[in-house]
């Protein structure tokens, strides 16, 4: 796209949203600070690079077999540096703990330590990607069903050793990377039928909880992250929204949403102003369920548009992280990361240019006919033009003209694997 006609549509919006108290320079700015944890599991279908590993389970499934995708370590550097090339700003890397740099070597997760992530450490610095942790509790002979609620003491305590390594793991990133590291505890704990033992299994993952948390940290934060059911496991999930949320409340924790990981007719954006009443911040992990917790790739749809405005609605910019968290083996992997990383921006550059002081205006004179009128008519004011010249500004395709980057590097990268 020709770069006078970005520039010139820029100003036009520009003085369409002066209009309505709206600084366009001002967001522009805002979405510089606006930070995506790129997930790496999207470039690999979530194989990680274990020696030993095992098959997917808890409910994860990554479906299609696109060409291309990455074998190993540097074919999966090589394609989030390929993707990040076409997103506008600065974003962060959130790596599983089996996207270790093993070297080759079998190492049992109770057994990791910072020496397998030291690559990976010194790869976000060169690269200036900050990193994200999460604990990988799936996806291995001792997964079960059951992990951290395990009434087999044996197995209780290997997850929870592999849980307490992790944030051990997450400190020494946060130190290294001089802001704190986010890591994400998540498990799929639940029963496929009737369960008539609910409590015990809850009590079991809370007493686990309070062990991996009793060290406390300064360069990493813990979260912990809810889930409606699992496939296999549809009757009973022992990490419940109810339990989640309780325990975080009560134990000063961030609380991560997945917008996969509830019922569809929820709204997740509703939930946002109730838990930053009770814990310190939240954490995103933003994805697109069709039916079920499907991870379809991210698209600029009313669920993901209302998450993002209310975000903003309640000044909470600086408490709540943003992580993205699809797996489509469908379509281009590369082509997946661009689609959704600029689909989330998309919905938080129109989330910040919302008209939000005339329509609180509006709400708090009972003004209704108003504040939905405005809201209506907010819809089809110029916000693409800010977003083009978010792109412009950061060196990036503009457009759709990333569609020809991507098909540049599947024929010269990722076709030849």
């Amino acid at each position: 796209m020709k770069e006078e006609l970005i520039v010139k549509s820029y100003e036009i919006a520009k003085e369409r949203y002066a209009a309505l108290g709206v600084d366009t320079d001002k967001v522009l700015e805002q979405m510089q600070n606006f930070h995506l944890s790129l997930h790496c599991w999207q470039a690999d279908d979530v194989a990680g690079f274990e020696v030993q590993a095992g098959q997917l389970s808890g409910g994860i499934q990554a479906t299609g077999n696109y060409p291309g995708k990455a074998r190993n370590i540097d074919e999966l550097r090589a394609d989030i540096i390929k993707a990040k090339s076409m997103i506008p700003g600065t974003h962060r890397l959130n790596l599983h703990e089996i996207y270790g740099d093993f070297q080759g070597k079998v190492v049992d997760r109770d057994e990791v330590d910072t020496t397998h992530f030291q690559s990976w450490i010194e790869w976000g610095k060169e690269n200036d990607m900050k990193l994200d942790f999460n604990t990988t509790c799936f996806g291995h002979p001792k997964s079960g069903n059951l992990s951290l609620s395990n009434p087999d003491k044996g197995i209780r305590d290997f997850w929870i050793e592999h849980s307490k390594r992790c944030r051990a793991i997450a400190e020494d990133m946060g130190k290294a990377q001089g802001d704190p590291c986010i890591m994400n505890v998540w498990v799929h704990d639940g029963s496929k039928d009737i369960t008539v033992n609910r409590m015990k299994y809850r009590e079991n993952l809370k007493n686990s909880l309070d062990e991996i948390f009793a060290t406390e940290y300064k360069n990493m934060k813990d979260c912990i992250e809810s889930k409606v059911f699992g496939i296999g496991l549809e009757s009973y999930t022992v990490g419940s929204n109810e339990f989640y949320v309780a325990y975080g409340a009560q134990n000063n924790k961030m609380v991560t949403l997945d917008t996969g990981h509830f019922h569809p007719t929820e709204s997740v954006a509703d939930k946002v102003s109730s838990l930053l009443l009770y814990v310190p911040e939240l954490m995103l992990h933003v994805s697109r369920p069709v039916r079920w917790d499907s991870d379809h790739v991210t698209i600029m749809d009313d669920p993901t548009l209302d998450l993002f405005s209310e975000i903003v609605r309640c000044d909470a910019l600086d408490r709540v992280h943003y992580g993205l968290d699809y797996f489509d083996a469908s379509i281009n992997r590369i082509g997946a990361y661009v689609i959704g990383s600029r689909a989330a921006q998309k919905s938080m550059c129109r989330a910040l240019l919302e008209p939000l002081a005339k329509l609180r205006e509006y709400e708090a004179n009972d003004m209704g006919f108003q504040r939905l009128a405005l809201l209506e008519e907010a819809k089809a004011l110029p916000w693409n033009a800010v977003y083009d010249m978010f792109c412009l500004k950061n060196g990036v395709p503009v457009g759709n003209d990333f569609i020809a980057e991507v098909e540049k590097y599947e024929a010269e990268v990722t076709s030849k694997r």
